[in-house]
């Protein structure tokens, strides 16, 4: 397809801090080219508000390159934007019209507090990571875990739930905020490995407990989630996350 330049007008959620009162602001940026990715046309909005004195729009981002889940933003209502499998950072302009608006916001999750403008607190994620998503047995060297035999479908189904950035994408779709499905994503990757098995029922229950104590909301299988995840994280995670923790009760 054939690049081209469209006029767009923005409207871009502002806040100074968690606690203030944030506000949408109107901008209007002429001959933005439709090759450009959504973040580098937020750096021509800030570019331009800079040249006018004006403080830029605060935004967290780092690879752009759809690994690192920090570019977090709702773009006209739905999490990174007009296009599926793909983060904020792979958004490219060509999937807007010339002329149109585009609203801007971060994610709407009260355990994501904002820190300023589009960009939220995620420590949330990093403490349920902490309570469980590790394994810290000895497996022995490097050489020694590699031969350990797994079947494909396993290590596959792994590979896959290791897919899951933490963008929180998940989390701010959800109508009950549930973060079901990034637990359930980090549970699998080890679950489904011998590695991750002698730690199984701990990790489920560390886990969960930590969800609910940071005020994530439960999980109702609307699939909202699963429709709006870049990386394509299925509910049947959910599913094996609900079987490890009810086995690791029933243990007790």
């Amino acid at each position: 397809m054939a690049s081209k330049n469209i006029n767009l007008k923005l409207k871009v959620w502002r806040q100074e801090n968690a606690k203030s009162k944030g506000q949408f602001e109107n901008y209007d940026l002429k001959n933005i080219s439709t090759d450009s990715s959504f973040l580098e046309m937020i750096d021509v909005l800030n570019e331009q508000l800079v040249g006018e004195n004006k403080e830029p729009v605060a935004f967290d981002h780092d690879c752009r390159e759809g690994i690192c889940g920090m570019c977090s933003l709702f773009i006209n209502g739905q999490a990174h934007g007009p296009d599926s499998l793909i983060t904020t950072c792979q958004l490219h302009m060509r999937k807007f019209k010339d002329g149109e608006t585009i609203t801007i916001e971060p994610w709407r999750v009260g355990s994501f507090p904002v820190i300023k403008d589009l960009m939220v607190d995620r420590t949330a994620y990093e403490k349920i990571m902490q309570a469980g998503g590790f394994v810290s047995v000895n497996t022995g060297g490097i050489p020694d875990a590699n031969a350990i035999p797994i079947p494909k479908p396993n290590a596959d189904e792994a590979m896959d739930a290791a897919a899951c950035i933490g963008c929180g994408a998940c989390v701010a779709t959800c109508k009950n905020s549930s973060a079901m499905l990034f637990v359930s994503a980090k549970v699998s990757q080890l679950a489904l490995l011998p590695q991750g098995r002698v730690e199984a029922s701990i990790r489920a229950k560390n886990m969960v407990a930590k969800m609910d104590e940071l005020g994530f909301g439960n999980c109702s299988n609307t699939g909202a989630c699963e429709m709006e995840c870049p990386k394509g994280i299925t509910l049947a995670h959910i599913a094996r996350l609900n079987r490890e923790f009810l086995c690791a009760n029933v243990k007790d």
